[in-house]
């Protein structure tokens, strides 16, 4: 399934100031780009390299005065999401090593702390995909989602104690729940086809029967659309932009995804 995603956001900058962005859709077997625009207005240097993750990253110093980005794509993901009931929990001797650094606590997922609640709204499924889609029905029918309630990333213990926040919040809180019981779990940002309100994403993954699955609680059932820019621990891995110094003016954030029927090939 093809879809058109782009993303605009200008600000007014005081003095120069640099920013690091991932604005970039991730290519891989689950997500094709046939399609790329970059647009910096006014015209900048640009240096992209990948994080340790695997995303692609710009740097760049926006020169004062208004300036604007402007990402957009034609990206094809799979029309259905995946979803394995009863795929096995992987013992941790048996993980790839690129995997095991999603087993360990972060800034904002405390998994170490997890672990008897974990256990407790896990009870009585199999190991594996089910202990990770309880997590998720747990989520989803106890912390409240409210879009636009939370301007800064808040950690698992405080999204527990709270019991609201963003679809980020609701992440940290499963991957902490996931990561207890020693499955892997990463976070992801990018777009969401039909979200509402519309704006850049975030659910998590969870690796089980020796792949990564997609779950989130912030919908009520498994969409599809779902189109990656950036995996990470935590929230503090994958925003869209970092910005250093001097605090700027973030004057506009537009974000649109619609349906393609006649991508381009070129």
């Amino acid at each position: 399934m093809w879809f058109t995603t782009s993303c605009d956001l200008s600000f007014d900058i005081i003095e120069p100031t640099p920013f690091m962005l991932m604005l970039r859709p991730r290519r891989g077997p689950q997500q094709w780009v046939a399609r790329e625009e970059y647009r910096l207005l006014p015209s900048v240097p640009v240096a992209e390299f990948t994080d340790g993750y695997g995303n692609y990253c710009q740097r760049l110093v926006a020169p004062p005065g208004p300036f604007s980005i402007r990402a957009a794509a034609e990206v094809m993901v799979p029309d259905v999401v995946a979803i394995a009931p009863g795929a096995p929990f992987v013992p941790v001797q048996n993980l790839p090593d690129q995997v095991l650094s999603f087993l360990l606590p972060s800034r904002y997922c405390e998994s170490d702390r997890f672990f008897t609640m974990a256990s407790e709204i896990t009870a009585g499924h199999l190991l594996g995909y089910d202990q990770v889609a309880a997590i998720e029905d747990w989520l989803r029918n106890t912390i409240r989602y409210l879009p636009g309630s939370s301007e800064y990333p808040e950690s698992a213990v405080e999204v527990n104690q709270r019991q609201s926040g963003v679809c980020r919040d609701l992440s940290h809180l499963g991957i902490a729940l996931c990561r207890s019981l020693s499955i892997p779990a990463r976070m992801v940002v990018g777009y969401l086809y039909n979200l509402q309100p519309m704006d850049m994403h975030a659910w998590f993954e969870a690796y089980v029967g020796d792949r990564w699955y997609t779950f989130d609680a912030t919908q009520s059932k498994r969409e599809d659309g779902y189109i990656v820019v950036g995996y990470g621990r935590d929230a503090a891995d994958v925003a869209i932009f970092n910005q250093f110094g001097l605090p700027v003016n973030q004057s506009v954030h537009t974000i649109r995804v619609e349906r393609c029927d006649n991508p381009s090939t070129a």
